[in-house]
């Protein structure tokens, strides 16, 4: 369903659960940078309607993720780190299209956002099926379910809106050009990482 190119290794769900206190500060400022991202999808595009209140849900939804992450963190006396930079969405950023019109930079944006949720959608995934931890197993399979409609959502939105781009074109590029890229990731403690 998500078209990745490249599925993760389970053996990076050990590395995760090897410090679940990092993999869960990670995992925290991925759900806050999510929310943030929808609200600057609203605030650059508040002209489509349905756009403001799918997003203005996704962004709440996205806080009430780092709120849980941070109650687990809570929960096992654990500290939420600072957050780091994540070379993977930095990566994206790069690739994503600046230089066209107003809607191409739009669509990218969205399409950048379906591309996230769904590499998290998939690392969820590794995470429910192969952590011993029970719980924790059980709470990152509800988020994959979440993770995987926003990505609709997103995508639904790319090809709602757009006016100049072959949106199946440009998100076969995108998915050519994130198996690429997550060759380089996947041997620390982070959602993307």
């Amino acid at each position: 369903m998500l078209g990745l190119k490249l599925l993760t290794d389970p053996r990076w769900a050990n590395i995760a659960e090897s410090n679940l206190e990092e993999i869960l500060s990670d995992h925290a400022w991925c759900e806050q940078k999510a929310a943030s991202n929808a609200i600057t999808l609203i605030t650059q595009n508040s002209e489509y309607q349905d756009l403001v209140e799918e997003l203005t849900a996704i962004a709440i939804e996205e806080m009430q993720h780092f709120q849980m992450v941070i109650d687990i963190i809570k929960e096992r006396g654990y500290t939420l780190s600072r957050e780091r930079k994540d070379d993977y969405v930095g990566r994206l950023v790069k690739f994503s299209k600046k230089d066209g019109s107003r809607n191409q930079a739009f669509i990218d944006r969205l399409l950048f956002a379906a591309m996230i949720e769904a590499r998290s959608c998939e690392r969820f995934r590794v995470l429910s099926l192969n952590i011993k931890d029970e719980k924790l197993a059980k709470f990152y399979h509800e988020l994959m379910v979440s993770e995987a409609g926003h990505y609709t959502t997103f995508l639904n939105f790319a090809r709602k809106y757009s006016a100049d781009v072959n949106v199946d074109k440009r998100w076969a590029e995108w998915l050519e050009f994130e198996g690429e890229l997550i060759q380089s990731f996947g041997t620390r403690e982070a959602i993307h990482g």
